[in-house]
């Protein structure tokens, strides 16, 4: 009976220590992953200046309001066929009434225009910068375009729109403001 007992421990204590010896690993194990990202085309838009531009007379009587708005623009356009824009649009109009406007001006010819500069994107592509143009409050108006494979620095690149208002004399004094919305798009 003493040996049964004893070749049953024995027995049993050779299972543990097979079972703990199963579950132990010797040497190095390695895995590996494959990763995939796809990039898209991206876009993102920064007003200089707190969002605020002021457009100030200077010079003689009745010379033009004129003020700059700085831009920092994000760009990735796809390679093929990708392209960019930056765009303007007057959302709200000069207020309170009795000023200038973009939609009704007091004096036909009374304008709110502007002209562009862009740096090229910094990695890659072109930034075509808009001629002279008249603000509008019902459609927009271009600022930039970009062209296929435009791909800004990470800081960001800059544009800018330089404003020139009329300075009619029927506009009554006071302070005005108009709200303009700036989009940028890329495919």
């Amino acid at each position: 009976m003493k040996n049964i007992f004893k070749s049953s421990l024995m027995g049993i204590a050779a299972l543990l220590l097979l079972a703990s010896v199963a579950h132990a690993q010797l040497g190095t194990s390695t895995g590996t992953t494959t990763l995939s990202v796809a990039v898209a085309a991206e876009a993102a838009l920064t007003i200089g200046g707190g969002g605020t531009t002021s457009l100030i007379s200077s010079g003689s009587n009745f010379s033009s309001y004129g003020g700059t708005t700085n831009l920092t623009y994000f760009i990735r356009t796809t390679v093929s066929g990708g392209i960019g824009h930056i765009t303007s649009k007057v959302t709200a109009d000069f207020s309170p009434a009795g000023g200038p406007s973009v939609a009704t001006p007091p004096t036909a010819g009374d304008a709110l225009t502007y002209t562009c500069s862009a740096s090229s994107p910094g990695n890659n592509g072109t930034a075509t910068p808009c001629t002279t143009q008249t603000s509008s409050t019902t459609v927009t108006t271009p600022v930039v375009d970009f062209g296929a494979d435009a791909r800004s620095l990470l800081g960001g690149n800059t544009a800018s729109v330089a404003w020139t208002l009329t300075n009619d004399p029927k506009y009554k004094t006071g302070s005005y403001s108009a709200t303009v919305t700036f989009t940028i798009s890329a495919t």
